[in-house]
């Protein structure tokens, strides 16, 4: 009888956790903000929308890659909606990465505001530093001309720049290494298309904020905190 007793106790703190969103779930002893996933998303949009069919099933594999599906064509089809507008290049190749790290680990530190803008910008200025230097900031795209001598040049210190600048001011955020190629290989290089680049980041930011928070995921306005180390004394 105990443990039957037991057991459906278990069973009924399985159920409640279930249907708390994401950000009042009890954690196990060391788990971190890291853990929240795309399903809990699923699992906080489906209480936000009061779909109890889909709070049943909210972290299952196909369910959860529906979302993603669903999720990544509406984030990136509304700035393409954009770009079609103004002929301008509000989407481009590191945009998906991008994407895809802001709604499937939301609250890890590369997918925050603050790494995800910062992290573009490095990358955006490291790519156009390297064509001043090189002498390329009006040569054709490297896809139409073929690579040379000072294209090399200047993908490596583009990608070296923003690697190491990320590093340094704290900002990791690996999409934005794309970005920097992107621009090196003038794929798209004029300063005004720079711009809509940045605007395009800073869009895709406030949709995945908007999301997020919509299911109770608690994505940051700007950063997350840095957890302070703890030093161990051996006995």
């Amino acid at each position: 009888m105990p443990d039957e007793r037991q057991a459906n106790d278990d069973s009924q703190d399985k159920q409640d956790q279930a249907v708390l969103p994401p950000a009042d779930r009890e954690s196990p002893p060391g788990a971190r903000m890291t853990e929240i996933e795309l399903s809990d998303i699923v699992h906080g949009l489906a209480q936000r929308l009061h779909l109890p069919w889909l709070l049943k099933y909210h972290a299952r594999t196909p369910i959860v890659a529906v979302f993603g599906l669903v999720n990544g064509f509406i984030s990136i089809a509304l700035l393409s909606l954009l770009a079609f507008i103004t002929h301008s290049p509000f989407v481009f190749p590191s945009l998906g990465p991008t994407a895809f790290l802001l709604f499937f680990n939301p609250t890890t530190r590369p997918a925050s505001p603050r790494n995800t803008i910062i992290g573009h910008l490095i990358g955006i200025l490291a790519g156009y530093f390297s064509l001043v230097v090189t002498g390329l900031t009006n040569a054709p795209p490297a896809l139409s001309t073929g690579i040379t001598v000072p294209r090399i040049i200047a993908a490596a210190l583009a990608l070296g720049l923003t690697s190491g600048l990320m590093v340094l001011l704290n900002t990791p955020h690996p999409p934005a290494g794309a970005t920097t190629l992107i621009v090196a290989l003038s794929i798209i290089s004029k300063p005004l298309d720079l711009v809509y680049i940045m605007v395009a980041v800073v869009i895709l930011v406030v949709q995945a904020w908007l999301i997020n928070h919509l299911a109770d995921i608690p994505y940051p306005l700007w950063s997350i905190p840095q957890r302070k180390k703890t030093s161990q004394k051996s006995g």
